[in-house]
């Protein structure tokens, strides 16, 4: 018997027979025996066991309500977002002072710790300055002394001066008094000699019709006249010792008042000069003080030409080279720190109903997967992450479209010391922060 196609096909194997469309094969017999198979008995099905189903029903159910319950924790109690990034701040390394780079320390990508030499500029410059510093401020300290010597010697000169001063008063008017005193016995005197002169002069005058009568002799006579001319004499004696002596007192009175105006300047300008004196000395103090203080800037100035790392991290940017001029505030360097640091979260504002500052954070790095970092919201900010881009939304143009906005908020690590001692963490890592805003 052939096939449809012509081929022949054997009788002893099997028995072909089409329902609907389909081949099925029926066998006919064993044919290794070349004899039918006995009839078989029909077999009943086993009933189907449905326990299987049921367990996993049931475990498809505890699993739907424990997912159910966490996503009610979660949502109820916590917060995340996986819109965050590990941030800080990048110390961008200047130069405070000018000069030429003589060596640089450090290569890009350098791990480096606080105080670590990065760049040397050449110091002799600076050295010089400091030396010329110096020498000004030894000679304002020798003038200071100079001056302060000089106050307790004008202290002195000044009371001396006062007591002198004084002291020529005194004589002046002790002298004042003698001359008085002298003045008054020459008027004395004048008086007494005005009364012998006219004494003599009466005589005179008795004697004279006397001695024409021949009464006393020529010899009494002339003597009444030399009498009456001596006494005469002594009278303008006296009237001009008089004129002398009140010359005298006029004199001593003149000294008197230049003692006193000498006393009153001393006594007046004596304190001012000593006050004087001591301003000098406090202004070559002030003095000191300057040119300390220049001392100190070349001091530091020096200093300044060894640049240093300001913090524990890694060199970035490095754009200094040996035998470059420097100006100051030129930029050497960018360092990325290792140590502070903290997490900048954009949550949505939705989010922030139940957040406050200083509630705890457990915080996950996707680079970092093994390690739980803890913190704590120490501050949210004050604009949304539109508002404070680079051209801010105007929600009053156009057609306006609500779109939930993000704030960013500020983490801060609690356990950085302890999960951070190989300083793997770096800046701008994602981060997934949870905040339990609820307890």
């Amino acid at each position: 018997m052939a096939d449809q196609n012509g081929n022949p096909q054997e009788h002893g194997g099997e028995q072909t027979a089409q329902i609907s469309g389909t081949v099925q094969l029926k066998p006919q017999g064993d044919q290794g025996s070349g004899q039918g198979a006995p009839p078989r008995p029909e077999e009943k099905a086993p009933p189907k066991d449905h326990s299987g189903k049921k367990l996993i029903g049931l475990i498809v159910v505890v699993v739907l309500i424990i997912g159910s319950a966490l996503f009610y924790w979660r949502s109820t109690y916590s917060e995340d977002t996986d819109d965050a990034q590990v941030d800080g701040n990048l110390y961008q390394v200047s130069s405070r002072v000018s000069g030429q780079v003589i060596h640089v320390d450090v290569e890009e990508e350098q791990f480096v710790h606080q105080g670590d030499p990065i760049a040397e500029i050449d110091p002799k410059d600076y050295q010089v300055a400091l030396e010329q510093a110096e020498a000004n401020l030894a000679n304002a300290q020798a003038e200071y002394e100079q001056a302060r010597v000089n106050v307790p010697i004008t202290h002195v000169q000044v009371t001396t001066t006062i007591q002198t001063s004084t002291s020529d008063v005194l004589g002046s008017q002790a002298s004042v008094e003698q001359s008085e005193a002298q003045t008054q016995a020459a008027v004395a005197r004048v008086r007494s000699a005005k009364a012998q002169a006219l004494k003599s002069q009466l005589d005179v005058d008795r004697y004279t019709p006397l001695v024409a009568k021949d009464v006393i002799s020529k010899q009494q006579y002339d003597a009444a006249v030399a009498q009456a001319t001596a006494d005469q004499g002594a009278l303008e004696a006296a009237e001009r010792d008089v004129k002398a002596q009140q010359d005298a007192v006029r004199l001593m009175r003149q000294r008197l008042a230049q003692s006193q105006s000498q006393q009153n300047q001393s006594q007046q300008n004596g304190p001012k000069q000593v006050a004087v004196q001591q301003a000098r000395a406090d202004a070559a103090a002030a003095a000191i003080q300057q040119e300390q203080a220049k001392v100190d800037q070349a001091k530091l100035n020096l200093s300044y030409t060894k640049v240093v790392a300001p913090i524990t991290g890694i060199i970035s940017n490095k754009s200094v080279a040996v035998g470059e001029n420097l100006s100051v505030g030129q930029s050497l360097m960018t360092i990325v720190p290792l140590t502070d640091l903290w997490v900048t979260a954009n949550f949505k504002e939705t989010q922030l109903k139940e957040m406050k500052v200083g509630q705890e954070v457990k915080i996950e790095v996707d680079a970092l997967g093994g390690r739980k970092f803890e913190g704590k919201v120490a501050q949210i900010g004050g604009a949304t992450g539109s508002s404070l881009s680079l051209f801010p939304p105007e929600n009053a143009t156009g057609n306006y479209v609500k779109v939930v906005q993000r704030i960013p908020v500020r983490i801060n690590f609690t356990n950085l010391d302890q999960e951070n001692k190989d300083y793997a963490l770096r800046i701008g890592m994602s981060v997934e922060p949870v905040v339990r805003v609820k307890k």
